[in-house]
């Protein structure tokens, strides 16, 4: 982890508010739950805690991603929603920039990962050892340079998608550990969670929850 752990000092965006649950615009730069030691214990729950005290964490996204997150206000809501992750019934699309232009427009990764012990917290593709990971991805647009790509992941391995995207051979824009040269040149991870399909813990009704990209 970053020593020089610096998180962004924005206002919580409420995406969603109800008596079940909360979903919020993670802003890129800030921890979900808190590392080791005090210098990071700054983090979205810890902040949404704050302003909801209720509020119970149901999952999380890495430090550098953006987006989209459901946190749950009631023990119930939070059984219900970990269990829809679970069992892989939430629907996640991600959107990303990525360097060079994927030959083709769409495909699934099908690619097991494992953490790559002598380097943690990276993660590799083990054929061996690794455990299953999917991911459905599509060209949205390109640049001859650089792509836009929205992503599906059917799993929910740790950095999954940027991975696969590597494997792909296009790594994540910006990615401290994955991207290497001018790829890594930019002032963030171009990854965001950009929408969350999951059934509401109260009835069950479908419900879909947006955050824009900011890039």
């Amino acid at each position: 982890m970053d020593p020089n752990y610096s998180p962004p000092q924005d206002p919580l965006v409420v995406l969603h508010e109800d008596a079940e649950v909360l979903l919020v615009d993670k802003p890129a730069g800030l921890l979900s739950v808190p590392g080791k030691g005090p210098d990071l214990a700054d983090c979205l729950i810890t902040r949404i805690q704050a302003a909801f005290p209720q509020a119970l964490l149901v999952h999380r996204l890495d430090r550098d991603t953006s987006g989209v997150m459901i946190f749950a206000m009631t023990p119930h809501a939070q059984r219900h929603l970990g269990l829809q992750f679970e069992k892989r019934m939430t629907r996640k699309t991600y959107v990303a920039r990525v360097w060079g232009v994927p030959a083709e427009p769409s495909g699934l990764i099908d690619l097991p990962l494992i953490v790559d012990w002598p380097n943690r917290p990276l993660q590799k593709v083990c054929h061996e050892t690794g455990k299953s990971a999917q991911t459905e991805w599509k060209r949205i647009k390109d640049d001859g340079e650089t792509s836009r790509i929205r992503m599906h992941p059917k799993t929910g391995r740790s950095h999954q998608l940027r991975v696969h995207m590597l494997a792909l051979g296009h790594p994540i824009l910006g990615d401290p550990f994955y991207a290497t040269g001018a790829a890594r040149d930019y002032p963030r991870l171009m990854l965001h969670s950009e929408e969350l399909r999951f059934k509401h813990p109260q009835g069950g009704r479908s419900i879909k929850i947006r955050a824009k990209a900011p890039f």
